[in-house]
């Protein structure tokens, strides 16, 4: 995960960009991967720790109908919470991870652990750019939470490409 993180540093340093990120099942993996990399003050806003559906509400604008209607683990979910970070940060990128890592999870009616929903989002003039991927990691929760963490950075430096 350090060499993504530190390609993703340079990136958005070369390019003056400030990424923030909303982070559910991560818990803070995908922050504390950027945040070990110095420089990483100069483009990381920070990261927006939304693990209950109030959280999401709350802190990243989400609506109740959108996770009522297609759940916490959806695309549409981690579009939002993307599209919210960058609404409420200021910055010019942000990523979202939400998904079931296993271990009694909410929601672990609707998908099968191991399912994560990654989001990208770009600031434009007119409205972000956003695209979304779901991922099926294999093994225990925490290798879950640090295979969507590292799936993550990759996944930013990919869409900024």
């Amino acid at each position: 995960m350090a060499k993504a993180a530190e390609r993703l540093v340079r990136l958005l340093t070369e390019r003056s960009l400030y990424l923030a990120a909303a982070e559910s099942c991560t818990a803070g993996l995908v922050a504390d991967a950027l945040v070990q990399i110095p420089g990483a003050s100069g483009c990381f806003w920070g990261s927006f720790v939304c693990y209950t559906p109030q959280a999401k509400i709350q802190m990243l604008g989400l609506g109740k109908e959108t996770l009522n209607r297609y759940g916490l683990v959806s695309e549409e979910t981690a579009r939002a919470m993307a599209v919210g970070a960058l609404e409420r940060s200021g910055a010019d990128a942000a990523v979202s991870v939400t998904g079931l890592a296993g271990g009694g999870s909410a929601g672990a009616e609707r998908v099968p652990p191991g399912t994560v929903w990654i989001a990208a989002a770009l600031r434009r003039d007119g409205p972000e750019l956003c695209t979304a991927a779901v991922f099926h990691f294999k093994g225990r929760r925490n290798k879950v939470r640090q295979q969507a963490a590292r799936k993550a950075l990759e996944m930013i430096i990919d869409f900024l490409g």
